[in-house]
């Protein structure tokens, strides 16, 4: 008689994969802690139990982390663009599916991934590259890059240390991640043409989950989009002529529709809040006053829930 199959247990709890140590790090756990989650770290600090809501966090290389939601180990992650899309881009050219998407862009960790050359050639363009031997640690997105552009070249795969592989023969150009540039100035090399940009990113497995883990992403998913929202938002306020309307939301192309309110005993005068999504400086003020604006107040958004 054969064994009974024993299903795994369902699991209930949602669990988000992010970087242990690196520049993702702390702004990942410092956004997730603004969703208002907290949790109670392992000794060996590689598990985080949650301790507001049943969301736990695995600490791991950043590498690692489209694997583990596709294999079904973690339900989401924050990783940045391009080691998602290097995933994705090496299961495309094998023919294969891949079962994790990106959910949000999150705003922090900016970087592109470029072609740079030395800076001694004379750069004319793409073709340039024809017949080159190019390093990356991207082989994925840098070979369907080239293929969608027609070029035969050569990819030369490295784990690190791109940047100085022309200098030691290995490759006649480089395909990086690129911050401030500093890193292939110091190399003698100069960033020519972007592939793509990265930051970090919310990535979600395509595989519907349970009704429990289902509710859980729902709800983080609504909390994260109000902290997103609200970053770099203020609420501002003010009172002004009714006449004067017409031009002060001129000067507030970033704001929400406007909460216009009458004033007593001035039938002419309103009182106006509204929440604007860009950086409101002196200068927007002074602008806002010039047009008659007055008694303005900027007021910081601590949480908002659409």
């Amino acid at each position: 008689m054969s064994p009974p199959v024993v299903q795994p247990p369902v699991r209930d709890r949602l669990r988000i994969a992010i970087q242990k140590n690196g520049r993702l790090s702390e702004p990942a756990r410092a956004l997730l802690s603004s969703c208002g989650l907290s949790w109670r770290e392992s000794p060996d600090r590689l598990f985080c139990y949650g301790e507001t809501a049943p969301v736990d966090l695995l600490l791991v290389r950043d590498d690692d982390i489209p694997g583990l939601i596709t294999s079904g180990v973690c339900d989401l992650g924050i990783v940045g663009r391009n080691v998602l899309l290097e995933e994705v881009s090496l299961a495309d050219l094998e023919g294969q599916p891949y079962n994790a998407k990106e959910l949000r862009a999150l705003g922090f960790g900016g970087c592109r991934l470029a072609i740079a050359v030395p800076q001694a050639w004379t750069w004319t363009g793409i073709e340039d590259l024809r017949g080159r031997r190019i390093a990356t640690s991207y082989p994925g997105i840098l070979q369907r890059w080239l293929d969608d552009a027609g070029i035969d070249a050569t990819t030369v795969q490295l784990s690190g240390s791109v940047e100085i592989a022309p200098r030691l023969g290995q490759a006649d150009v480089v395909c990086d991640l690129v911050s401030s540039g500093a890193t292939l100035a110091a190399n003698q090399l100069t960033p020519v043409m972007d592939l793509m940009t990265s930051e970090a990113v919310l990535v979600g497995t395509t595989q519907p989950l349970d009704p429990a883990r289902a509710a859980l992403l729902d709800m983080l998913l609504r909390r994260l989009d109000g902290v997103l929202k609200i970053r770099d938002s203020k609420l501002l306020m003010f009172r002004a002529a009714r006449t004067a309307l017409p031009e002060l939301m001129s000067l507030l192309p970033d704001a929400e529709s406007p909460t216009v309110l009458g004033v007593i005993e001035d039938d002419d005068a309103v009182s106006l809040q509204t929440l604007c999504h860009g950086v409101v400086t002196w200068q927007r003020l002074e602008a806002l006053q010039r047009a008659g604006a007055r008694g303005l107040m900027v007021l910081p958004v601590e949480r908002m829930l659409a």
